[in-house]
């Protein structure tokens, strides 16, 4: 294990750990607007949601590691309190990453990485038009973390005004995450096309699983299984009766008075494809 106080290593390699290690990172595509109208167009990944009522979204244009400039899009937070927060999808992907080119101040990444402005409705920064969803915001506040090269500067966002795609709308009218084809930034110069990733888990807290601590010893001190199998297992309300165990045993007869280990393999293929039921139903026959 390598352990190491960032006080003892160069900024710029703790800054490539740190971008490493905590991945992927959603982007904001922050479009602001400085004192004179002059547009300006530029991605962040320290960004994130933190709320919904107020809608408050926070990103960090960092200062500079390598010369310990601050970033136009700070200047102009700071200077107009406005900001448009579009969000990047695989299709803008390319056109986003040139807009991060350290262009001097009055060149307009728009143009440059050939985005349409489109008009905000209640700020005066543009929406990347291709973007298939748009937050307008107002700065609320700024929290400066630093005056070294590296420090972060959150801009705490309200959001005003959303607009979204209607392309990226399932029929109940929620964001589908297929759609939408979001990116995510990683270490170095790594992204990640979150719809080819997911899997999905269902959420704890919509039912009240047993718990990893009620599997019997036998099946939680598995040599198979693994943590995540365990934490599938464990997030069931109850069991299967006795009488659903023998009626599976009967459909399935191959398992019965097979080893642990094999039972528990079997039980593992199950929950591979998400049927924790069944999962169960082979682990409990006797």
């Amino acid at each position: 294990m390598l352990s190491i106080n960032p006080k003892d290593i160069p900024t710029a390699k703790l800054h490539g750990y740190l971008l490493g290690a905590v991945a992927p990172r959603p982007i904001a595509f922050a479009s602001t607007i400085d004192a004179d109208g002059n547009p300006n167009l530029s991605p962040f990944s320290f960004f994130n949601v933190f709320g919904a009522n107020p809608p408050i979204m926070i990103f960090s244009p960092a200062r500079s590691v390598r010369d310990n400039k601050t970033k136009h899009t700070l200047d102009n937070a700071e200077e107009t309190k406005e900001v448009v927060v579009n969000v990047v999808n695989y299709d803008i992907v390319q056109q986003m990453s040139l807009s991060s080119t350290m262009y001097p101040k009055g060149v307009n990444e728009f143009v440059k990485a050939g985005f349409t402005m489109l008009p905000s409705d209640e700020v005066k920064p543009f929406r990347v038009a291709e973007s298939p969803v748009q937050f307008e915001c107002k700065v609320k506040d700024i929290i400066y973390t630093g005056e070294e090269g590296g420090a972060g500067n959150l801009i705490v966002c309200e959001v005003v005004k959303l607009h979204i795609n209607e392309a990226v709308l399932a029929e109940d009218g929620s964001i589908d995450q297929h759609k939408i084809d979001l990116v995510a930034r990683a270490g170095g110069s790594y992204y990640s096309r979150a719809r080819d990733g997911f899997f999905e888990i269902p959420k704890p807290l919509s039912t009240l699983g047993i718990g990893v601590d009620q599997i019997p010893a036998e099946i939680r001190n598995s040599n198979v299984l693994t943590g995540n199998n365990l934490g599938m297992l464990g997030n069931v309300e109850q069991l299967p009766s006795e009488e659903a165990v023998n009626n599976f045993a009967k459909e399935h007869a191959h398992f019965v008075g097979v080893s642990t280990e094999k039972k528990h393999t079997f039980a593992q293929e199950y929950l591979q494809n998400n049927d924790v039921e069944s999962a169960w139903k082979v682990l409990l026959i006797k």
